[in-house]
């Protein structure tokens, strides 16, 4: 599903992975500072200053990178890197992961999601997917934090290319700008859904496709929000 697509909301699910992804690698971004993305770029890895030892946030959507990073404009995030990645090591974080927040219907008590989340090496949230004018949508996209063992394997294991993207960023914005928006969703990668086994993201709430909500008073429809959280680059 391309980011033109996007407007057909009632298809979408309300949580799903939507990558530009092949049959081995699936495609995440993270912004940085010049003096971290420009040698991973130009050498296929992170730096030695990339710091192993924080937690590192890492998004299929290209739309909410650019919303994260103000179309690369923000202090630190100047520079967007598309990271293809290992299948086999994001599915793996996946399986592992532990949502960022307390869900009653996914967790015993707080106490058990608490011991989840520390053991975890790797944590979800989902936030609102962006349109083309960075405007939240009423489906959510997965953010995935790596932690510990989780980011060692990112940095060593899993990264088959590191691509600056920076440029299209800036180009894709300065069209919306111009109001040229059909020209700009071209330049956009190609997002689909992302497939996975039945289950697999059950644990972090992402079994159904998203439903028409009921009418609020006055018939218009609403959708139940939910914690939002902005992770880091």
């Amino acid at each position: 599903m391309s980011h033109s697509d996007h407007k057909d909301a009632a298809t979408i699910a309300a949580r799903s992975i939507r990558a530009h992804h092949t049959a081995d690698t699936v495609t995440v971004y993270q912004a940085y500072s010049p003096a971290i993305g420009v040698p991973a770029a130009r050498d296929g890895r992170f730096p030695a200053a990339w710091k192993r030892d924080r937690m590192t946030w890492v998004k299929p959507s290209f739309l909410w990178m650019m919303y994260r990073c103000g179309w690369a404009t923000k202090d630190g995030q100047q520079t967007v890197l598309a990271v293809e990645i290992d299948r086999t090591g994001f599915e793996w974080a996946l399986r592992n992961a532990c949502l960022s927040h307390y869900d009653r219907n996914l967790h015993a008590d707080h106490e058990a999601w608490r011991r989840d989340l520390r053991s975890a090496p790797a944590r979800v949230q989902w936030d609102p997917e962006r349109d083309i004018r960075l405007q939240p949508l009423p489906y959510r996209s997965l953010q995935l934090g790596l932690a510990g063992e989780a980011t060692r394997r990112y940095a060593d294991e899993w990264i088959a290319s590191v691509t600056d993207v920076t440029e299209t960023a800036h180009t894709v914005h300065a069209l919306v700008r111009e109001g040229q928006l059909d020209v700009a969703r071209r330049l956009l990668p190609e997002e689909r859904e992302y497939p996975v086994a039945a289950g697999m993201l059950a644990h972090l709430g992402a079994q159904a496709r998203r439903r028409p909500s009921r009418p609020a008073p006055g018939g218009v429809g609403t959708t139940a929000p939910e914690p939002t959280r902005t992770p880091g680059a």
